[in-house]
């Protein structure tokens, strides 16, 4: 297998390379990650089963999507593919330290300058993807409140329910959403999609990068959402991304319903506690 990648790894880039040593390193809640090294080269390296490779690839064209936007840093991606019995992804390796204030205002500031970046008129994406291991559906849509009704929260309560997950009305939930978000018109913005603190670092020389992405077109609300509700940001992220491009009014209540995705997501991965949470959001949102 790591005979294979490095050979991949050597065709694209031109340069010869070996693996001389390998080690474990964080590849996320649902895939090997590795450095591998050869000489002065260095790489990271996700492995999963074979049977992946499609969510490899999809990684692959947001990385690239978000890297030809030239605003915000994320790991170039190398080449993917399979080995053996293994799908993998190889891109650039980073080294990451702690932030500090101006790296977490430089995060704000180019995060909002990606999401400016637009080019197309409708909301989804070129592909499907994933979100953790979920399917994420992305077929395009032109009106934002019935893409994410649908394709978001319809769709992972329809899994939920699946799951055994106890929660309202398929139709009242969905409805709600639509009528909720029917309000706004964003304009369509190339979004993470699945930005949480451990999808966001910084480099030991203090430039921000996010990876991991569940990349698409969607309300550039739903990366703000998400940096909130596993403890959020740095204040300094928030204020620098607000004197580059303000959230607009009615947020606040938006974040509940752009959360509601994750959290759902989260039932049907884990199970547990999120049930309830999902349970909360929903009942707030029907009021």
């Amino acid at each position: 297998m790591w005979k294979q990648i490095a050979l991949d790894i050597s065709q694209v880039t031109g340069e010869t390379f070996e693996i001389d040593n390998y080690r474990s390193v964080s590849g996320g809640s649902i895939n090997q990650g590795y450095q591998v090294t050869g000489g002065e080269l260095k790489y990271f390296v996700k492995l999963n089963e074979a049977s992946k490779v499609e969510m490899f690839a999809a990684e692959a064209l947001g990385l690239k999507q978000m890297l030809a936007t030239r605003t915000i840093r994320v790991p170039k991606p190398i080449c993917w593919g399979t080995a053996d019995r293994y799908s993998y992804i190889a891109m650039e390796w980073l080294e990451f330290s702690g932030g500090n204030t101006p790296s977490w205002s430089e995060m704000g500031s180019k995060l909002a300058a990606m999401h400016k970046f637009g080019g197309v008129s409708q909301f989804g994406w070129e592909r499907n993807n994933t979100i953790g291991s979920t399917p994420q559906i992305n077929t395009w849509m032109s009106n934002w409140a019935d893409f994410f009704a649908e394709h978001r929260i319809g769709y992972q309560l329809k899994l939920a329910a699946r799951r055994g997950g106890s929660f309202p009305d398929y139709t009242d939930v969905v409805e709600a959403v639509r009528e909720n978000l029917a309000s706004i018109d964003p304009q369509p913005s190339l979004v993470h999609g699945d930005l949480w603190s451990g999808n966001a670092a910084v480099t030991t020389s203090g430039e921000p990068v996010i990876l991991d992405p569940a990349t698409y077109y969607g309300d550039r609300e739903v990366d703000i959402a998400m940096t909130e509700l596993f403890g959020g940001f740095p204040a300094a992220f928030y204020r620098s991304y607000n004197q580059v491009w303000q959230l607009d009014e009615g947020y606040q209540q938006r974040k509940t319903i752009y959360n509601l995705y994750h959290v759902l997501n989260h039932f049907n991965l884990f199970g547990g506690g999120y049930g309830s949470q999902a349970s909360r959001a929903i009942a707030q949102i029907l009021r």
